[in-house]
C-alpha cells in the first residue's frame, strides 16, 4: 500500500468552561488517547503496552505505543501513525456553547483504524478537555461534526454530525501525486515556511534556535523514511545526500522567528517535557526545486520533536494558484 495520508477535522463545542493553554495539542492528545485507552484496552492491568501478549493486534498500541518493526534500528518505541493539529489562537478561556476546531492525520494503513479514532474522540466528551479546574475537573465537550480534509487543495467531507447515527469514512487521502503536483506549482527560488506550532529540533546533540534549511530537511527525510517503512510498507526512496547537499546551499533571507518555552506534563508518567521550540516565519532563498516535495510532505506530517502532540506544524507561502482564498 503506498503510504498516504488523511486529514480529519472535528469541530468541537464547550458544555462547560473550557482552558486550553498555549499549546493545546498536548491537551488534546492526552484527552484523546485516555479516552482510546479507557474505552478499547482489554488489559489495564499491563504497566506499558509494550508489557502486553496483545501488543502487536491492539488498536490502542497501534494508535498511540507502536512498537518498531524488527527491521528498524533504535528504542523500542516506534513512529506513531497520526499527528494532532491543534487550535491555534493561543491560549484561550471558551465559555459554554462557544466552538473550536482541532485537526487529526492519520498515516498510512493507521486509517484502517478510523472508527477507533472516531469512537475516542466521542469518549472524549467524557473525559474532558483542557486543563483542570479549581474541583480538579476539565471541561465538558460535545463533538458536533467530523470531517475530512484536504489541506492542498481546501476540498472538504463530512463525516459525522452529532444526531446523525452513521459515520463515512474518509475519501479524500493524500498521496505521492498530490503532494508532486502541489509541489510542482511552488516557486522554484523562494519560499517562506510559517511555524504554526513550536518547531523543536536538535542537530549534533544541540537545539536548534537559529533555522537553517539543512537541518530541518535532514529530520524530515528521517522523520518520512520512517513513516513510510511503517505505515506504507517500504522504504522511502530518495537519495538523501543528494537532497542534503541542495539544501546546504540554500539561504536563510528573512528570518522572523522566535523561542517559545511550553511543558507538557504528563500525569502517568509523573513528569514533565520541554515541548517548545520555534515559532514565526522564515524565508529561504536558493535553488528549491529538488526540495519542494520533501517541504510540502512536511507540513502534512509535521517535524521534529513532539510532532504527536502537534509540534512542529507549517504552512509554505506563497500558495499555488489553487489554494488562494482558501482556507
Amino acid at each position: 500500500m503506498a503510504f498516504q495520508t488523511h486529514h480529519l477535522e472535528l469541530t468541537v463545542q464547550a458544555v462547560s468552561e473550557v482552558r486550553l493553554s498555549a499549546q493545546p495539542g498536548k491537551e488534546v492528545r492526552g484527552s484523546l488517547t485516555t479516552a482510546l485507552w479507557r474505552r478499547f484496552c482489554v488489559n489495564l492491568e499491563a504497566l506499558t503496552c509494550a508489557d502486553c501478549p496483545l501488543v502487536r493486534e491492539c488498536p490502542v498500541a497501534v494508535l498511540v505505543a507502536p512498537l518498531r518493526a524488527e527491521d528498524q534500528q533504535g528504542s523500542e518505541q516506534g513512529v506513531r501513525p497520526y499527528v494532532i493539529q491543534p487550535p491555534m489562537d493561543g491560549p484561550q478561556l471558551l465559555v459554554p456553547q462557544s466552538q473550536f476546531r482541532f485537526g487529526v492525520v492519520l498515516f498510512g494503513v493507521a486509517a484502517d483504524l478510523f472508527p477507533f479514532v472516531v469512537q475516542g474522540a466521542l469518549a472524549m466528551q467524557h473525559e474532558g478537555l483542557g486543563q483542570r479546574n479549581a474541583l480538579g475537573k476539565r471541561g465538558r465537550i460535545k463533538v458536533v461534526q467530523i470531517e475530512a480534509v484536504s489541506p492542498l487543495t481546501g476540498a472538504r467531507q463530512v463525516l459525522y454530525r452529532a444526531g446523525t447515527p452513521l459515520v463515512q469514512l474518509p475519501g479524500l487521502p493524500i498521496g505521492a501525486a498530490q503532494v508532486q503536483a502541489y509541489a510542482a506549482m511552488l516557486p522554484t527560488d523562494r519560499v517562506t515556511l510559517q511555524l504554526y506550532t513550536p518547531l523543536r529540533l536538535v542537530d549534533a546533540g544541540q537545539l536548534v534556535k537559529r533555522l537553517t534549511l539543512r537541518p530541518l530537511v535532514q529530520r524530515l527525510m528521517r522523520r518520512l523514511d520512517d513513516l513510510h517503512r511503517s505505515y506504507g510498507g517500504a522504504a522511502l526512496g530518495w537519495d538523501f545526500r543528494d537532497l542534503l547537499a541542495q539544501a546546504e546551499q540554500v539561504q536563510v533571507v528573512e528570518d522572523r522567528t522566535r523561542w517559545v518555552d511550553v511543558v507538557s506534563y504528563s500525569g502517568r508518567q509523573q513528569r514533565s517535557t520541554p515541548i517548545g521550540g520555534l515559532v514565526g516565519a522564515i524565508t529561504f532563498a536558493g535553488e528549491l526545486a529538488g526540495l519542494r516535495e520533501v517541504l510540502v510532505w512536511g507540513m502534512l506530517v509535521h517535524v521534529g520533536k513532539n510532532a504527536v502532540k502537534g509540534d512542529g506544524w507549517y504552512g509554505l507561502q506563497p500558495l499555488p494558484p489553487m489554494q488562494e482564498g482558501v482556507v
